[in-house]
């Protein structure tokens, strides 16, 4: 393909808007999870080829096709040219109508889903990006037309409709009432929702980003429930939940809560701001880079939870005294056994910690501000200037003015 750095970009476009891409080829089986477990959650995945398969019977080259499912759900299909095997682009799914509870409940009904089913529909649509605004949709796309054709002459755009009348998509649910009573199906929707909170604590903890964000784009129809009528008020309760959870997992993680404490109240004010479904979806994603940015940069996983102390105080005021004595006597501990122990599990002395994280935070300060280098000496714990510079120089080669004025030239 001569436009894959195009595609590949397009689809970043796409992930900002919530949007989900995949690239099929015949026989491909990665549509599956396409429209984000809907299908697989209600017992249809016979239904996968019918709205992921048949299409290409209604699709030519140089077309862009939006195809509406019987959930009112879209989907984006485009052959992409110059492809061996041929190869379809499939976006979505996404919704261009805003859906109110009655709306939802003739769905339930015309797909005759019993009642259980028609509450995790409530939170499948509440994972589903809407975009009321046709033009907002039409226009990401007529874009990329124009980077695989050339004009807008050169392609068309096509609309379908997979509606209850049309005889070829069969009955979304067959006897599922049959499969299980209304008890067991709400005990087994339980089980999978907190089996997915489990697992995306389980990847947070470990800092598994990419983890992370398939658990939740897969499981985000069965695990954000509907509580209240108020569709913003609901997300902002589950973003509680998740926030919550985050945090639990970070400090499974081995981060000391005095990281996790800034972001978890910063993600807490912030949620009470929330104005739509989709700003809070966005936060739940944001949400996992943080935490698992923190299990990255601040696990001490492997650390006796008393130097995870001592490094903690360390990060947390860099200003402070925090000379062995001083910490050994905060701590309540004898100095020699601290300064043994530290050393034994970081490979360093404390001495040479603190030196090594105040001059990191000098470098930083020099580099992003005009501070004279006595107030930055200052801002690193260190009072006297001619100390201050002997150690930069030691760890770093240069002086604090040769290192600001190396930095400025680069």
């Amino acid at each position: 393909m001569t436009y894959e750095k195009e595609l590949k970009f397009f689809r970043s476009i796409l992930n900002n808007y919530r949007i989900h891409s995949c690239i099929i080829t015949e026989n491909d089986k990665t549509y599956r999870k396409a429209d984000r477990g809907l299908r697989d959650f209600l017992g249809m995945e016979e239904e996968y080829d019918q709205l992921f398969c048949m299409p290409h019977e209604s699709i030519t080259e140089n077309m862009i096709c939006k195809i509406t499912d019987v959930f009112f759900c879209n989907y984006i299909f485009i052959i992409l040219p110059d492809t061996k095997p041929v190869s379809t682009f499939v976006a979505g799914p996404f919704i261009d109508v805003d859906l109110n509870q009655s709306s939802l409940m003739e769905i339930a009904e015309k797909n005759n889903l019993p009642v259980p089913i028609f509450s995790q529909l409530q939170k499948y649509y509440s994972s589903v990006p809407v975009y009321t605004d046709h033009d907002v949709v039409l226009s990401l796309f007529n874009a990329f037309g124009e980077i695989l054709w050339g004009s807008t002459d050169n392609f068309t755009y096509k609309t379908i409709n997979m509606s209850y009348n049309n005889q070829s998509f069969p009955k979304v649910v067959k006897n599922l009432e049959h499969k299980t009573d209304d008890a067991l199906l709400a005990m087994q929707m339980l089980e999978r929702r907190y089996d997915g909170e489990r697992k995306m604590i389980q990847a947070v903890s470990q800092g598994m980003t990419h983890q992370a964000e398939q658990i939740l784009l897969k499981s985000s129809a069965i695990m954000l429930e509907m509580r209240v009528s108020d569709p913003v008020r609901n997300i902002k309760n589950y973003s509680i939940i998740v926030n919550t959870l985050l945090r639990k997992a970070a400090e499974q993680g081995g981060v000391h809560p005095l990281y996790i404490d800034g972001v978890s109240s910063d993600f807490a004010k912030r949620i009470e701001r929330i104005r739509s479904v989709e700003e809070g979806v966005n936060m739940h994603h944001e949400m996992i880079d943080k935490y698992c940015q923190l299990v990255k940069k601040h696990s001490m996983k492997n650390y006796s939870p008393l130097v995870q102390k001592v490094i903690a105080l360390v990060d947390f005021d860099i200003t402070a005294d925090l000379s062995l004595s001083r910490q050994a006597e905060m701590l309540n501990v004898n100095a020699s056994y601290l300064s043994t122990l530290f050393k034994k599990e970081t490979g360093t002395t404390l001495t040479e910690y603190v030196a090594k994280k105040r001059v990191e935070q000098a470098a930083f300060l020099l580099t992003s501000t005009n501070l004279q280098i006595q107030t930055v000496a200052q801002n690193c714990g260190i009072y006297d200037v001619n100390y201050f510079t002997k150690l930069f120089k030691k760890h770093t080669g240069k002086t604090p003015k040769e290192y600001r004025e190396s930095s400025v030239n680069f």
